[in-house]
């Protein structure tokens, strides 16, 4: 089937197809946008060499343009490595902001895993990324991004609550924990390298524990408390900084959500989904390398508290989907409906292994995600997904959502479609942005967002690997 006419099935044949055609028309070369190789912060012979399958055997020009790109993305602009008396120190900025977010740095560089046993470069690239985030987390179990410079001062020191130097941001977020433990554990699987897990690596996880267990809130609010002068109601807490009451469950709070936009109820059910995972693997490793079984009861015991109040709480009726997870919770009986673009979110659980893709309920949710009982989808002229209310405006569509989708599809059609509205999207551009308008992609927030580049050829160098006929459709 033709692409346009698939996209005019599908209800997207749009403003963002007609603008990609009459683009290209006009005889527009697909030039590589790499940076030179000498200008590139980080280079990988293994990368280098996955550009150029992809490139021989995929016939659609675009998309391998789009592919070399994006995928390199993360190594050509945003690692810096270094050596600390031979210990290999990884530092990886967002995009266009000088800080490192635990959880985006985490996904910038997952894709990269793949290549690790035949790429030693590429292996301490990560390996130091994991020091360096055990660094972090120690610093700050509550702070979800930071400098490269420990004394350097954030543009939100005046925030009220316990700023450091070296801090950029500290919006509590369950997944900045999650996200280290996800790439320690899946880089040693791969490598079975334990040089990154010492005491320091150790502490963190005693320390993620700990932090877990005080934001059950079960007793009281905890440490943690944030409140910013902002005209933005989803960038501060209410109720002296600790968000609104919640119920105790067994679950965690999380104060912000993978946005670094405030929850409405502290529960929110994806991030807790992703904390049962993470202390599992958390729990297995300690137990492996540090022969701590202590330290591994005590995760898996609370991965067993959380898992039970899922099942007890997350787990709402829907009048229109039947049996749902919710997306946020407060243990009074209060549930928010919806779902957000970012990952962990509900539509991205499979992904991150919280649940499988053939769950019931996760099918259920998946069709509530994806329609317009769902607050946050926009479907228009370009394309169809989920955003949230990050960049401030609706109708601005997240290529995050897309990529979410084609990355937990079952469906043919369904990956081709994805791949389609993102092809579409990205303004002549050449790579992912954060956010676009649903009628308009040339519409769109940040330019350089490098955790959508590279997720973007994640899911392309999957579809490569197992279904490479739909990139030849």
């Amino acid at each position: 089937m033709k692409r346009s006419v698939f996209l005019q099935k599908a209800g997207l044949l749009s403003a963002g197809l007609l603008f990609r055609q009459n683009l290209f028309a006009s005889g527009v070369e697909f030039n590589s946008l790499r940076p030179a190789p000498g200008k590139r912060n980080f280079s990988s012979s293994s990368v280098d060499a996955a550009i150029e399958q992809f490139k021989a055997k995929v016939n659609d020009k675009e998309l391998a343009w789009l592919f070399e790109n994006c995928f390199p993305n993360t190594l050509d602009t945003t690692v810096f490595y270094t050596e600390d008396n031979g210990k290999p120190d990884t530092y990886v900025i967002t995009g266009d902001i000088d800080a490192m977010w635990l959880r985006d740095s985490s996904a910038q560089v997952w894709p990269y895993l793949t290549f690790l046993q035949k790429d030693e470069k590429l292996k301490k690239m990560v390996a130091g990324l994991i020091h360096r985030q055990a660094n972090c987390v120690l610093k700050d179990p509550f702070a979800n991004a930071f400098y490269k410079d420990a004394t350097k001062v954030s543009e939100w020191k005046s925030d009220n609550t316990d700023m450091k130097p070296g801090i950029h941001e500290r919006k509590w977020e369950i997944d900045s924990l999650c996200y280290p433990i996800r790439l320690a554990y899946n880089y040693w699987k791969k490598t079975g390298d334990t040089s990154p897990f010492d005491a320091n690596w150790k502490s963190a996880i005693e320390l993620t524990l700990k932090t877990f267990t005080e934001q059950q809130r079960k007793s009281n609010n905890g440490s943690y408390h944030f409140q910013r002068e902002t005209s933005k109601p989803t960038d501060t807490l209410p109720m002296d900084g600790y968000g609104f009451p919640v119920k105790p469950t067994g679950l965690i709070c999380s104060s912000f959500r993978p946005s670094d936009d405030a929850t409405t109820y502290s529960f929110l059910i994806p991030s807790n989904f992703f904390a049962l995972v993470s202390l599992k693997q958390a729990a297995e490793m300690v137990k492996a390398i540090h022969h701590d079984q202590p330290l591994a009861d005590n995760l898996n015991a609370l991965a067993a508290e959380v898992d039970k109040a899922l099942k007890d709480n997350a787990i709402v009726n829907h009048p229109k989907f039947g049996k749902i997870y919710a997306f946020e919770i407060d243990g009074f009986g209060n549930i928010n409906m919806m779902d957000d673009a970012n990952v962990p979110g509900l539509l991205s659980l499979p992904y991150l292994g919280s649940v499988a893709v053939n769950d019931a309920v996760y099918q259920n949710t998946r069709k509530f995600v994806l329609s317009d009982s769902n607050p946050f989808y926009y479907k228009g002229k370009a394309a169809a997904g989920v955003g949230g209310p990050h960049v401030g405006k609706a109708d601005m569509i997240w290529p995050l959502s897309i990529i979410s989708r084609g990355l937990t599809s079952q469906s043919d059609d369904e990956i081709k479609l994805c791949i389609s509205m993102l092809k579409n999207t990205h303004a002549g551009k050449g790579f992912m942005h954060e956010s676009f308008n649903k009628d308009n992609p040339s519409l769109y927030t940040r330019s350089w967002f490098a955790w959508a580049n590279t997720i973007f050829g994640e899911f392309l160098w999957k579809v490569y690997q197992e279904k490479p006929y739909l990139l030849n459709a």
